[in-house]
């Protein structure tokens, strides 16, 4: 297809509807319309009498238009059937993006619990999304084990028990304080450190609270500049926020390979073995992509025995590890136990562990009741480029276009301009489309806009934001972005990015294996331009080589079924279900 004939066009942005315009009525004294007080008593008796006959009548016999499903030529304006299950005639409408308790109660379908995933005792109010998700995203055909289940109530049972500023967390900070693991403490701690992109933060958050789970530690994490801004609180009654006091929060930006306290750099100098009986209050674990063959020995059991005895570890990490702790034979059984489908892990941790904030609720609630609800299918496509110099790019173009028509995720256009009538089985498809650069969404609107489509569907294109460059500290730019992945996440199909952990989250928490378009080379679209992922497992981007018992290099894309190479990075790692035939 040629792209040159498709000319850019400067159109607006689409908004949400801002709603009708509220009407309000001024009664008007009666002597205006020449009433006397008598009559108007009259008037005012009748009244009464007649409009509780009214309302009885109503209920019996409600109005044509009410029992009509929603007239699809009207746009994209407001849902009443959400993924194919109506809300009840009398729904309030999901909107909200405060935490105002007066907000009118939502009919919730019976999985707002996510199949036993999510505790019930937390307030609707605070959280939106927690109870209203349900709603929204389809019912995963992945149901959790019943073992996780059960590990996720005991986890919540530690963390009230072990949270911050309880009895046993200040007695086991006062390990900190005199610097040396004091004898045997009630509760363990791993501190996740804020760091890297949004995506990474993610993906880092769920390894660490893996970690936690398998070893019985009570995950807390560091604030940053916008995660209290970003995510609900997921433990009923105590939060995982670290407490701002905590005597290392000033440190977390200068931790490294070097520090004192760094794991690898105290293996490296024989500081600590497994044979040291005195360990410090705190290990700081280096698992960046920048760190060395001592740092990487944290996935060998035999450490996992030296680090089981300090009462703090400190993580920082921009990887998604998940994929060598499947690789440690120590973890092996409980995994086996917590994910029988063990490409899952992130797809109930994500939905366990992140609920928008109601500000980003509301980001996502008014976008998808505006734009996609009425669709007959949702396209999501998530364009990342890590080229230098602005887009949009002719050979991504390229690429999107050979992807989606190849797959035929979206249809062919009739160049020749000829319309049909519409088929009885025409569809709406909605494409959600999400890049820094408006480019990509306005040559594809374009190119529905000026040609009809062979087979007579409709296609509307979608972007909610484009914000040209990364703005990582940006809260607002965060905010718009983990809606973005939310609402990406809520799609059919998915087309994703290689190397992009903005795209892994959407297909985790969608439970979606996506189309992964191929990282471009010198500026040419690939042949073939994607293809579809064995799994909706992110990708460990920066994995060990290292076989621990042998103690030399090894391929750890090689030693199970469940651990392969990824399809869009061939030296990282992620999990599979480990069929043979994958």
């Amino acid at each position: 297809m040629d792209l040159s004939s498709f000319r850019r066009r400067s159109s607006p942005s689409p908004s949400p509807d801002s709603g009708s315009a509220r009407r309000g009525f001024l009664p008007a004294p009666a002597r205006r319309f020449g009433l006397g007080a008598m009559r108007l008593n009259h008037i005012l008796a009748s009244t009464l009498l007649v409009l509780p006959l009214l309302a009885t009548i109503s209920v019996f016999y409600p109005r044509d238009g009410a029992r009509r499903p929603p007239d699809r030529a009207a746009g994209f304006a407001e849902a009443r059937v959400l993924d194919g299950r109506a809300l009840s005639g009398n729904a309030t409408p999901l909107v909200s993006d405060d935490t105002d308790s007066s907000s009118p109660p939502v009919d919730l379908p019976k999985n707002d619990l996510l199949g036993g995933l999510l505790a019930a005792e937390f307030n609707k109010q605070s959280c939106l999304s927690r109870f209203q998700s349900a709603i929204y995203q389809k019912i995963s055909p992945h149901k959790p084990s019943s073992f996780l289940v059960s590990k996720l109530r005991e986890y919540e049972k530690l963390h009230k028990r072990c949270g911050p500023y309880t009895q046993s967390y200040n007695e086991t900070l006062a390990n900190i304080n005199s610097g040396k693991a004091i004898g045997s403490t009630d509760c363990k701690y791993i501190v996740w450190i804020s760091f890297s992109g949004l995506g990474n933060r993610i993906l880092t958050l769920a390894s660490a609270f893996l970690y936690a789970l398998l070893t019985n530690r009570v995950l807390l994490v560091d604030r940053g500049k916008d995660m209290a801004d970003l995510f609900c609180e997921p433990f009923p009654e105590k939060s995982w926020l670290l407490p701002t006091d905590f005597p290392l929060v000033n440190q977390f930006q200068s931790f490294g390979q070097n520090s004192p306290n760094c794991h690898g750099n105290m293996l490296k100098k024989n500081i600590i073995n497994t044979s040291t009986n005195t360990l410090p209050a705190y290990l700081y674990l280096h698992l960046a992509h920048d760190y060395g063959d001592h740092d990487k020995l944290f996935f060998c059991d035999e450490e996992q025995t030296v680090l089981a005895k300090v009462p703090w570890l400190v993580l920082k990490t921009d990887n998604y590890f998940v994929p060598s702790l499947f690789l440690m034979s120590s973890f092996d059984e409980e995994l086996s136990k917590l994910f029988p489908d063990k490409e899952t892990v992130f797809h109930h941790l994500g939905r366990y562990l992140f609920h928008p904030t109601n500000r980003v609720w509301g980001l996502i609630t008014r976008y998808y009741q505006a734009y996609l609800a009425k669709a007959d299918e949702k396209i999501g496509i998530q364009v990342r480029v890590f080229e230098e110099g602005n887009g949009p790019f002719p050979h991504v173009m390229d690429q999107i276009l050979a992807c989606t028509l190849k797959e035929k995720l979206l249809p062919e256009v009739d160049e020749k301009g000829f319309i049909s009538s519409p088929p009885e089985n025409q569809k709406l498809k909605a494409v959600l489309l999400t890049s820094l650069s408006s480019g990509y969404s306005e040559k594809l609107k374009d190119m529905y806009w000026e040609y009809p489509t062979v087979n007579g569907d409709l296609v509307g294109i979608y972007q909610p934001s484009h914000e040209e460059y990364q703005q990582t500290e940006r809260q607002l730019h965060n905010q718009k972005a983990w809606a973005e992945m939310y609402l990406l996440s809520m799609s059919d199909v998915l087309v994703t990015s290689s190397w992009s952990t903005f795209g892994y989250v959407a297909q985790g928490l969608g439970g979606l294996k996506p189309w992964i378009l191929y990282k471009p080379d010198n500026r040419t679209a690939p042949n073939p331009p994607c293809r579809r992922a064995m799994s909706m497992e992110p990708c460990f981007h920066a994995p060990p080589f290292y076989d621990c018992k042998a103690k030399a290099g090894t391929d750890t894309g090689a030693l199970v079924p469940h651990v392969r190479h990824c399809e869009d990075m061939s030296w990282g790692l992620k999990v599979v279900s480990g069929h043979d035939e994958l």
